[in-house]
């Protein structure tokens, strides 16, 4: 007999959370905590590990749309049911932008509300059976430049992490493409700590990543010692010599990896065109904390800037996918997106 489902109800209203309960429990036959206080909901949930948070919009101290980007902090996989009393634009609007998976409007008939409970438990815990069965991908993110892989994909790789991938860091040369502030090496070690990832940090002078031979040489070694699955790296599609000369040496050393992409710079041209648009909700918060590794030393580069890092995510937002994106474009790829390119419970993605 399978595992009756657990549900963590997040409601101030004593009645309400009552009924909640009582119909899943009853109807459902489901295993029900309740929260009153939405404050303790972050850490009933990770202690309880529920197969669906069920939550009011309306609560003192912390509201529904706030607690929901905690929970896919998180818990990216858990699926989201959002209830309110009040029938607005807003508020679904808010709920959507916040990943819920549904959304009720109060008063709820017991069958619609087990009806979605079950339906949503039931595809997240086959999504988390699937998921298990599967290797973890061994990902390796290539840049030229210290900051040019955290700016570029710092959120997917941090989704990478969350959902149990391995990650490793290649930068080729210790200084920025301007020469300045020549070495780079502690901002970069502080960045891979926080984002727990491997770091190869080379020391390729500049004219080494325009010759080519040196730098294939050492992304190839990289290679053979990780053996990644997935790698990201510069587009060719980018005024930088040395962001051109990378994507180049890294097609050359990666001629065996399954799944290849390049991510967008500060200095990709208006010919970049991706092809997918990777949700990186739930994870800017990590990505800021990762370029934040950077402004020091030089000052900060404007592309650093935090407003400019958000902006651009949501920008991309605007083609599918999340409301902050990552955009990629596709170089190779062997095997469905939703097995190999970004973990589907960390965050999804749109092919253009």
């Amino acid at each position: 007999m399978a595992e009756a489902y657990r549900v963590v109800v997040v409601e101030d209203d004593a009645d309400v959370a009552f009924y909640t309960k009582t119909v899943l429990e009853k109807r459902g036959g489901c295993v029900v905590e309740t929260v009153s206080d939405p404050s303790l909901a972050r850490a009933v949930i990770s202690e309880f590990l529920p197969d669906v948070v069920v939550t009011d919009i309306e609560m003192p101290g912390i509201n529904g749309l706030e607690l929901m980007e905690q929970i896919r902090t998180d818990h990216p996989g858990i699926p989201i049911v959002v209830m309110t009393a009040h029938i607005s634009v807003d508020y679904a609007v808010g709920a959507l932008n916040a990943q819920a998976d549904e959304f009720l409007i109060k008063p709820i008939s017991a069958s619609d509300l087990v009806t979605a409970v079950m339906r949503l438990a039931a595809d997240g815990r086959a999504n988390r059976s699937d998921k298990s069965e599967q290797a973890p991908e061994s990902v390796l993110a290539i840049g030229a430049h210290p900051d040019d892989v955290e700016f570029g994909i710092g959120g997917i790789l941090a989704a990478h992490r969350a959902a149990g991938d391995t990650v490793t860091i290649l930068t080729l040369s210790r200084g920025t493409s301007s020469g300045q502030h020549t070495d780079l090496q502690h901002e970069s070690l502080a960045a891979a700590e926080i984002l727990g990832a491997r770091l190869f940090l080379e020391d390729l002078p500049m004219k080494a990543l325009d010759a080519g031979t040196a730098a294939v040489d050492t992304i190839a070694r990289v290679v053979a010692e990780v053996s990644p699955t997935i790698v990201y790296t510069h587009s060719v599609n980018d005024d930088d010599a040395d962001h051109r000369a990378v994507h180049e040496a890294a097609l050359a050393a990666t001629s065996a990896v399954p799944t290849v992409s390049a991510f967008q710079s500060q200095s990709s041209t208006v010919d970049f065109r991706p092809s997918k648009f990777v949700s990186i909700d739930g994870y800017t918060d990590t990505k800021l904390a990762l370029v934040e590794c950077f402004l020091g030393g030089d000052g900060i580069r404007s592309y650093l800037d935090p407003e400019f890092v958000l902006a651009s995510a949501r920008y991309w937002g605007r083609f599918g996918g999340g409301t902050s994106v990552e955009p990629l474009e596709t170089i190779r790829e062997a095997a469905p997106v939703a097995g190999t390119a970004v973990p589907v419970a960390a965050s999804s993605i749109s092919e253009a």
